[in-house]
């Protein structure tokens, strides 16, 4: 395990180069996974298992668009493609990747068959942190860990293919067989990780559930319809409106954030624009914090988490999600932003 220095604050990592595809192989070489749900992560780490040379299996509800989405990519039913409960009770290690809503109603079921020595594996910290809320309490004799790619399943997908990986943080609630960390750190890279970096199931879900509900997201989504708004409100184009507030962001300037860090992407930037992010930057962190502050404390109370529970539950939830996903889509924003993508050339 490798150690890094962030000026002062260490951390426990595991790369690629230290812990190889081979060890990994070889430390579940006799161990039989079964993904559990094949929504969002579902898809991205099973497939990358198992073109990284892991016995794996796929467990999900007949009849449901996510089976023929398994079937389509490839699984098949009866060899690699079971019901729900035929896929945990052949498995030694159970990637539990339902929804949050989904693991709390699967749970009598998985729980039955968490026999001593097998595997509880999680990407979200979600069901564990909050067990008093989801009922969710794994058995005592069972390893309880966690891999929490930094990004969707379909971005893990990606990335793989092109033969990068993305990076993921690792946990481990329970360490009832002394091998706990050796099949998550393999787990990790099985599934296509950059690198590990630790964390604990409640850092990882208070992190994430801020995360999403702030810059990553929520926070996002409402800063781009603010300046939009703004732009329009004083006669810009909807086509101008977009590209300086999402497309130039997300064409241009993330990519070179990503690549080489904020204070290279600034010093690239013409030094009108260079002078004005650095000004204006201290207004925005101001302004923002206390909402940051307000967020966190929500999500460390389990009020994010109740709310969350509380919506799931509601029979009509899917209609009411898909009315407030409209709203956004068939706003004149992201309907600008539809034209403005048909328009991006291919390249040749």
């Amino acid at each position: 395990m490798a150690k890094l220095n962030f000026g002062g604050v260490v951390e426990n990592v595991v790369t690629r180069e230290e812990f190889p595809l081979d060890k990994a192989r070889e430390v579940l070489k006799d161990e039989v996974i079964a993904v559990i749900g094949y929504g969002v992560q579902g898809p991205g780490q099973a497939l990358n298992l198992k073109d990284n040379g892991f016995n794996v299996i796929v467990g999900q509800r007949q009849g449901s668009a996510s089976w023929d989405k398994a079937i389509e990519h490839g699984w098949v039913p009866g060899t690699t493609l079971f019901p729900i409960a035929e896929a945990a009770e052949k498995a030694t290690v159970i990637q539990y990747l339902l929804s949050d809503a989904g693991q709390i109603a699967q749970w009598p079921t998985i729980k039955k068959h968490l026999t001593k020595g097998k595997a509880l594996y999680f990407s979200h910290g979600f069901g564990v942190t909050y067990h008093e809320k989801t009922g969710i309490v794994p058995p005592e004799d069972v390893d309880v860990i966690l891999i929490a790619p930094k990004g969707s399943g379909t971005s893990l997908r990606r990335l793989f293919v092109a033969g990068k990986g993305l990076n993921s943080s690792y946990a481990i609630y329970q360490d009832a067989t002394g091998r706990a960390h050796e099949r998550v750190v393999a787990l990790g890279i099985g599934v296509g990780s950059g690198y590990l970096f630790e964390t604990d199931f409640k850092k990882e879900v208070f992190s994430d559930l801020t995360g999403e509900r702030g810059i990553l997201m929520g926070a996002l989504a409402g800063v781009f319809e603010a300046q939009y708004n703004v732009l329009r409100k004083h006669g810009h184009s909807p086509s101008e409106a977009f590209n300086e507030t999402v497309e130039e962001l997300t064409q241009s300037l993330m990519p070179l954030v990503a690549e080489n860090g904020m204070d290279w992407m600034y010093a690239n930037c013409s030094t009108t624009a260079q002078r004005g992010a650095l000004d204006w930057r201290h207004k925005f962190r101001e302004a923002t914090a206390p909402v940051f502050d307000e967020l966190y404390e929500s999500v460390a109370s389990g009020n994010e988490a109740e709310i969350t529970i509380k919506a799931n539950e509601q029979a009509d939830y899917r209609a009411k999600l898909e009315e407030e996903l409209r709203e956004i889509r068939e706003s004149e924003m992201w309907q600008a932003g539809k034209t403005v993508r048909s328009l991006r050339p291919e390249r040749n």
